[in-house]
């Protein structure tokens, strides 16, 4: 008889935790995504004595060097946007080479490569923008010319290993202005 109610008392305890005493359903919790929020840019134009003139997001700091090579920093996104400035002199072939060099040195690490080719002919402009889908170190280069004086190409880059998936929405966010300064852009 001990026995049996041994028996009785360990199965009660081990049925215990499993029972409950409230009536509530519980369900599990739906998968959630990180939403980042940015504030919609405001653009001012640039001021220097470079051979090309754009607009940027007022929330970025620049810095020009000697070469009119300029360095667009995004301070709460942890990125720089890094433009550098060439005369053509007869060298168009060379330049437009090494700007696809820049971006295939990255086919590494790229799952994938998108080209949005651009022209504008009323203002000289002709360029490319290339999204490079991976963990590449630059997730987007761009390069612009007038085909007769002016190259200019800019490549993006984070303060982080590059993880895409986790870069992805600032990536696009950057995407976003960087096809405002090829649309502002203007030669001098």
């Amino acid at each position: 008889m001990l026995h049996q109610l041994n028996k009785i008392i360990l199965l009660a305890v081990i049925t215990l935790p499993f029972t409950s005493c409230s009536n509530e359903e519980y369900l599990p919790k739906p998968k959630a995504f990180l939403r980042l929020a940015y504030a919609a840019p405001n653009y001012k134009e640039i001021a220097s004595d470079c051979p090309y003139t754009f607009e940027v997001p007022d929330n970025t700091h620049t810095k020009f060097n000697e070469k009119c090579w300029i360095n667009i920093k995004y301070p709460k996104l942890k990125a720089s946007l890094n433009i550098t400035y060439r005369g053509v002199d007869n060298n168009l072939s060379e330049l437009l080479s090494e700007a696809e060099k820049l971006t295939y040195n990255h086919t590494i690490k790229a799952d994938n490569i998108i080209t949005k080719d651009y022209e504008n002919t009323e203002f000289q402009k002709y360029g490319a923008l290339r999204e490079v889908i991976g963990n590449a170190a630059s997730s987007l280069q761009f390069h612009l010319t007038d085909k007769t004086g002016h190259f200019i190409t800019g490549a993006l880059y984070f303060e982080a290993k590059p993880n895409y998936d986790s870069i992805l929405p600032a990536v696009k966010f950057i995407e976003k202005d960087i096809e405002h300064i090829m649309e502002t852009l203007s030669w001098k």
